[in-house]
């Protein structure tokens, strides 16, 4: 991807509106009705900014949508495209280099994930400390200068300093917050008992389609990034049931009011440190 792309799409917004958020935030599936509680909405539908991956999975509705958490000024992705749609990583990650050049400096990035660490319930809330990428860096290929450096260091991809602000917020809600490792494998098909153990004995606790090339390509930009993952099942082999997208989608709205405290909660937090 040239960097004049994406200057096309900013452009596109910026026809819209100039509006200059400070957060980021990636809504996962069955998290988008969140977008409906910011105030001072501003939605602009994917369709209509310049080269942007419009979403073909259901619970991802597809707006670029501007507003106020608070007095944070937030901008959401009411919906996230794949790798497993046919996309690019450099693609999928194109939202986010977007974000980032309209003025969002941090982003949060949540996700449905299946629950590996034999500790985890369905509706659990797990803070993502590190993950492991099992798709394609989005960085592959020419390095675009204007973004980041060549050889982006990943040793804080999920900020610490910025942790510990999410997790301070979880205990003021009463929220019961997990912490662990996130692996992003490619989907569609859900994974075997077989690969779910091999995940489990490399450290992982949980697993998803989405969120590590988003974080890789927020890291090579600079950005300070937090990653919530939202429990929506077990993962296969850990059960008798069978997988199902109705399954995280269901969970997705039984845990909103939940979840939904939380990332409010880290919106404030986050949007008004300066570390």
């Amino acid at each position: 991807m040239e960097y004049r792309i994406l200057e096309e799409a900013v452009a596109s917004v910026r026809k819209v509106t100039d509006f200059r958020p400070e957060v980021a935030v990636i809504l996962g599936s069955g998290l988008g009705g969140y977008a409906n509680k910011i105030s001072s909405m501003i939605p602009i539908d994917y369709d209509e900014i310049a080269h942007f991956p419009t979403s073909t999975v259901p619970g991802h509705e597809g707006y670029l949508i501007f507003g106020q958490v608070g007095t944070i000024k937030v901008v959401l992705m009411q919906g996230r495209v794949h790798y497993y749609e046919g996309y690019t990583p450099d693609q999928v990650v194109m939202p986010i280099r977007v974000m980032n050049m309209l003025g969002a400096k941090k982003l949060i990035i949540t996700n449905a994930a299946g629950g590996i660490n034999w500790g985890f319930v369905p509706g659990d809330l797990m803070l993502i400390r590190d993950h492991i990428c099992m798709v394609p860096s989005p960085l592959i290929g020419k390095n675009m200068d204007e973004l980041g450096p060549r050889f982006p260091d990943m040793s804080d991809i999920y900020s610490a300093k910025l942790r510990d602000l999410v997790k301070l917020q979880a205990r003021k809600k009463d929220i019961d917050l997990k912490e662990g490792v996130y692996i992003q494998v490619s989907g569609p098909q859900y994974e075997t008992p077989s690969e779910i153990r091999m995940y489990r004995s490399w450290g992982a606790d949980a697993v998803g389609m989405s969120t590590a090339v988003e974080a890789i390509a927020a890291r090579h930009m600079g950005m300070r990034t937090i990653g919530l993952s939202l429990i929506t099942n077990l993962a296969c082999g850990m059960t008798t049931r069978e997988l199902s997208h109705a399954e995280v989608e269901q969970t997705g709205r039984e845990s909103a009011a939940r979840f939904e405290t939380l990332l409010t909660a880290t919106i404030k937090a986050i949007g008004g440190s300066e570390r």
